[in-house]
């Protein structure tokens, strides 16, 4: 066979085994249902470890996980990538209890004297029935902001339901409020954690309890009702992974509120509660955030009641990305949320 001859033959065979490229398409149902297919490439306006952590491969099928899996993988990750945080941020971590209340404390050493009053709470994300958060959520945030970070272990779901987890951080900030003025206080989580933010929020005013100084709803929602419109795109790990068709009645509910419960009360849904008076609250979220809606949806709310309520919206990056440490981004979300504690505690 000639060269060229054989060349170009080659060549059409490689162009015919390469999968056809997919195209853009898209359908609406007659009750507003969109059945869609899009490409959407790498982005090139994050940084290059965001663009390599987007381009893994994920499966899509179901992961079949027991909860006491599930919650040992999340206790083994959060172990791992608690350690990797500290050796960024070296601080002191030690178990505890307060009002009878397990804890974490997370203190920077030294504490500058000027900074020995304040005290933040964190509530740690992993969908009310792990802890995905304790570790990585505090140990930055205790480094940057120089401030002793109480990360509360509270009662987990399905075993403790809705309002177990809120009444724990009640006492835990009764039993601070002896020791530190609410001036000096800061309450902030990441997924559940943030929605357990708001919930505690609107049952510090319900109880005529003084404000904190400050709140940080990273990734959360405020609405048990209904689902929010960035669930149904978007998986834990953005486009990647397994996405289940939506329900009309968020998964959550079944595992975390009590049968009977009516999804908008407003201690369960802050989004229908009355906001007014609440602290300065930042809110994080990114594009590939299943809980993006969510968080964009509660913002709003919080801005319509008349709350200093600022909103940084990250772009392509998934659910709590934060978490990760080998993200330039994260770094970067980690200096917002303290540079705004650092603003608004002590602020009289």
């Amino acid at each position: 066979m000639r060269p060229l001859l054989a060349l170009l033959l080659l060549a059409s065979s490689a162009c015919a085994q390469q999968p056809a490229q997919p195209a853009d398409s898209s359908r609406i149902e007659p009750d507003g249902t969109a059945i869609v297919t899009r490409v959407v490439p790498v982005p090139k306006s994050v940084s290059p470890e965001a663009q390599k952590s987007l381009a893994r491969v994920i499966s899509d099928a179901p992961v079949q996980q027991s909860l006491e899996e599930r919650r040992a993988s999340t206790d083994k990750w959060q172990n791992g990538a608690g350690e990797a945080f500290r050796k960024l941020y070296p601080v002191s971590v030690t178990s505890s209890t307060i009002a009878g209340v397990p804890v974490r404390v997370i203190t920077p050493n030294p504490i500058p004297t000027a900074r020995q009053d304040r005290v933040l709470i964190n509530l740690h994300g992993g969908g009310f029935n792990s802890d995905s958060g304790s570790l990585t959520e505090s140990i930055p945030i205790a480094y940057l902001t120089q401030t002793k970070v109480v990360a509360v272990l509270y009662r987990l779901a399905p075993e403790h339901l809705f309002p177990a987890a809120v009444d724990d951080v009640i006492s835990i900030y009764k039993e601070l409020l002896k020791t530190y003025k609410p001036t000096d206080i800061g309450i902030y989580g990441t997924s559940a954690g943030a929605i357990l933010t708001a919930q505690v929020t609107v049952k510090l005013k319900q109880l005529n309890l003084p404000m904190p100084a400050a709140t940080g709803i990273f990734s959360g929602m405020g609405d048990f009702s209904m689902q929010g419109d960035s669930i149904a795109l978007f998986a834990l790990n953005g486009f990647a992974g397994h996405l289940d068709v939506p329900t009309q009645i968020p998964a959550l509910e079944h595992a975390y509120a009590p049968p009977g419960l009516d999804p908008k009360d407003p201690a369960l849904s802050p989004l229908y509660a009355n906001l007014s008076g609440f602290p300065p609250t930042l809110f994080i979220t990114s594009t590939r955030d299943l809980l993006l809606s969510g968080t964009t949806i509660l913002h709003r709310a919080y801005l319509r009641a008349g709350v200093n309520a600022g909103l940084v919206v990250f772009e392509a990056l998934p659910h709590a990305f934060w978490n990760n440490p080998d993200l330039p981004e994260t770094q970067e979300a980690h200096q917002l949320m303290a540079s705004f504690f650092d603003h608004h505690l002590g602020a009289h």
